[in-house]
């Protein structure tokens, strides 16, 4: 695995379902619209990263474990909305969103929302 895959995700060039933070897509016209849909993932801390982390903040500088373990579940919601979308008879999903907040001092729990449809290309 990369550092681009390590520190950063999104979608491959070949995805089923586009997903983009726009209203609409340049060169397509919604057809249908199915409605919202989110992926949903909680993660606990892991304490090795905890405690890596508490080491880290007294220092300065990046938290590289919780980086990956966020980049993680944003691709893991990411991947349970797509499968949404899919589904529904979707391929693609409009104004795509995270939502991060915390779970009962448990762990942290990463929504990807956005609205399914159907789009064509226009013409």
């Amino acid at each position: 695995m990369s550092n681009l895959d390590e520190y950063g995700g999104g979608q491959g060039p070949d995805a089923d379902v586009l997903v983009v933070t726009t209203n609409d897509v340049p060169g397509y016209r919604v057809e249908r619209v199915i409605g919202e849909v989110f992926g949903l993932t909680v993660r606990s801390r892991h304490i090795g990263t905890q405690i890596g982390a508490s080491f880290k903040s007294m220092l300065g500088g990046e938290l590289r474990g919780l980086t990956k373990t966020l980049v993680e579940s944003r691709n893991q919601a990411m991947q349970r909305l797509v499968e949404q979308t899919k589904a529904r008879g979707g391929n693609a999903v409009l104004m795509m969103r995270f939502d991060v907040t915390e779970a009962a001092d448990l762990g942290t729990e990463i929504c990807a929302y956005g609205t399914a449809a159907v789009i064509v290309p226009a013409g």
